[in-house]
């Protein structure tokens, strides 16, 4: 009975030591990261059948185990995903957001300052000072366009090598997760059957950390490995098998990184749509949501100006008494043919109509019998045959025409109408005397007529056919007070016009009003407008461009629409900082449940040192007293 007691106490002493030893490595590793709490699962020994009934044998600790909740764990890692990528989007927003808003280097003052130069012009259209300061204004005005486009594209720059950095670093996760799963099942596998609690944590962690760059799935097999998969469903660990990501130029936009999936040597590309969560979801939310937009809008602007601007300016005369040259270069459309094309067919596009430009990428795809136009913005899809196309479409103020070569079926194009707007504007005058500041035609009245009619100044009308030659002098002749003849017109004479007083006369591009009462015989001209370089009448029209609606479909001015530019991103980038915080507060909340049941809780290890101290006190304590009866019975007889 005296070994059977000291057995018992023997075991209740290594009970204690283990407690003391888990509860010991409990408080080492309360701050380490991934770590779970650990406990003895203590069971009492098979009990010994004597004459007065079953006696215990004492106690044996079947194993040491983690607490660890999977669901709570699940849910950390969906809260820290969902954290990384608003983090990410908000760290990239915000640069945009400064970018745009810097009142000292922004495109406001650049257009304010520019159309003062105009207005300078219309005020003294003589003053070579004036001219040669509006074509330096012009200069830096095309100059802050480059420059927050050059800006544009150092992010974008910078969000491509977020890109291959990001995809490195799941690579290398994936890796380290399917070599810890051939770790815990050799553990498992060993003869002990006991769960390798250090290797499950690791292997825990790893999987936060990796839906801190990307949401994965996780599936656990009947093994007890971990199964990881991304986007719809794409595997990124089986088992002690992992595959690997690839940051790859986009085929249809090689200047783009996507991601695909290293499959058998070949990259299968993963829909951006679909991978969601982490910094890799961030950057790629970011990239579609935000930068490619601003870029483009801000390339629909400075098209609309180098558009609009120009019509007016070739509608005036110069210094030099020439009709007007461009003042701007007008920026190309993109079009990029996809990489995987088989056929050589090359698509060109000129901007027709920059004030019906859209901020929209579209897509072209041939096959083999018509060309399907996608606007991707919306989806909205128009066919166009290649007869269409040979001869040029226009299409959203851009002409697309096919300008070699042959696309064979399932060949397609990127169409990028505004991607370059900012970036290459640029003036295209070379002196101030080029600039049109005067109406190209003037109006007289014939010192003979008898009538009280008088003619206004002509206004040119925007645009004008190509076939109309502005400076051509025309006579309106009235053979009554109710019609006139016309003579002079380039494209007909007409005859029997009819005539109300007070109306408008339109011909060869321009517009006059003739007011009063003719008489037969009487004669107005509308000849060039010789002499006429003090005239400001074209540099008023330039000028009164600044608040004109010239901007997508008419809707906006060139500094409405800028200022509508940066109030978006800034309400973009204040939602992200709302749900930023929001879903930290996500994040905070259901890391706290889970360090509820699996974090360790120094005050409850305390008590559980203070415990494992007394029963292992107790437990000697019984083994001495199991000694001394042993060493009574010895001496018995004695």
């Amino acid at each position: 009975m005296t070994s059977n007691i000291l057995g018992i106490g023997l075991s209740a002493l290594n009970a204690a030591q283990l407690g003391l030893a888990t509860t010991g490595n409990n408080i080492a590793n309360s701050n380490t990261p991934g770590y779970s709490r650990q406990q003895i699962d203590q069971v009492p020994a098979l009990s010994l059948f004597t004459g007065g009934g079953y006696v215990g044998q004492g106690t044996d600790v079947d194993s040491i185990k983690r607490i660890y909740q999977q669901l709570t764990a699940n849910q950390v890692n969906a809260a820290q995903s969902q954290s990384s990528a608003l983090d990410t989007y908000q760290t990239w927003i915000s640069q945009i957001d400064n970018m745009l808003a810097d009142p000292s280097v922004g495109l406001t003052p650049s257009l304010q300052n520019f159309f003062s130069s105009v207005q300078s012009v219309a005020n003294n259209p003589t003053d070579s000072t004036a001219r040669a300061a509006m074509l330096a204004s012009g200069q830096a005005l095309t100059q802050t366009y480059q420059s927050l486009n050059q800006q544009l594209a150092q992010i974008n720059s910078g969000v491509n090598s977020q890109i291959t950095s990001t995809v490195a670093q799941i690579n290398s996760y994936a890796a380290d997760i399917a070599n810890l799963n051939q770790s815990i099942l050799s553990a498992q596998g060993s003869g002990t059957g006991q769960p390798p609690n250090s290797l499950l944590d690791q292997r825990d962690l790893l999987v936060n950390q990796l839906n801190q760059l990307v949401s994965t799935t996780v599936v656990q097999g009947s093994n007890g490995s971990y199964n990881l998969f991304i986007g719809n469903g794409q595997a990124l660990v089986i088992g002690d098998q992992n595959y690997n990501l690839s940051a790859v130029n986009d085929p249809s936009d090689p200047g783009q990184l996507t991601v695909a999936l290293v499959t058998a040597g070949n990259n299968v590309l993963l829909p951006e749509s679909s991978l969601t969560g982490g910094a890799l979801g961030g950057l790629l939310a970011f990239r579609d949501q935000t930068l490619a937009p601003v870029q483009n809008q801000l390339g629909q602007g400075a098209i609309a100006l180098a558009t609009s601007f120009n019509s007016q300016q070739e509608l005036g005369q110069d210094l030099n008494g020439n009709l007007g040259n461009a003042f701007f270069v007008v920026p190309s459309p993109q079009v990029i043919p996809n990489s995987t094309n088989t056929g050589n067919g090359q698509i060109v596009s000129t901007i027709a109509d920059g004030s019906a430009v859209t901020t929209s990428d579209y897509k072209m795809s041939f096959d083999g019998t018509n060309y399907t136009l996608t606007r991707l913005s919306d989806n909205t899809q128009q066919t166009i045959t290649p007869a269409n196309l040979a001869a040029g479409v226009t299409v959203n103020g851009f002409t697309l025409t096919l300008a070699s070569g042959t696309p064979v079926a399932g060949d397609s194009f990127l169409i990028q109408p505004t991607v370059n707007g900012a970036g290459q504007i640029a003036v295209a005058l070379t002196n101030g005397a080029q600039i049109a500041a005067a109406v190209p035609v003037t109006a007289t009245a014939s010192s003979a007529n008898i009538g009280n009619a008088t003619i206004s100044a002509p206004t040119v009308n925007q645009p004008a056919p190509p076939d109309i030659n502005l400076q051509q002098p025309v006579t309106l002749t009235f053979t009554s007070g109710t019609q006139f003849n016309v003579s002079g017109v380039g494209t007909g004479n007409p005859t029997g016009v009819a005539y109300t007083s007070v109306g408008t006369i339109t011909y060869n591009g321009w517009t006059v009003a003739i007011s009063g009462t003719p008489q037969a015989g009487d004669t107005f001209t509308i000849v060039p407008n010789t002499g006429g370089d003090g005239d400001n009448g074209n540099a008023l029209q330039l000028a009164a461009l600044q608040n004109q609606n010239t901007v997508a479909n008419s809707t906006a001015s060139y500094q409405s629409a800028y200022a509508t530019l940066v109030g978006n991103v800034g309400i973009q980038a204040s939602n992200v900082q709302t749900n930023q915080a929001a879903q930290a507060a996500a994040l905070s909340q259901a890391t706290q449940l889970q360090q509820s049941i699996s974090g360790v809780n120094l005050d409850e290890e305390a008590a559980n040192l203070l415990n494992y101290q007394q029963a292992y006190q107790a437990a000697a304590e019984m083994m001495q007293i199991a000694n001394q009866a042993f060493q009574s019975l010895l001496n018995i007889g004695s």
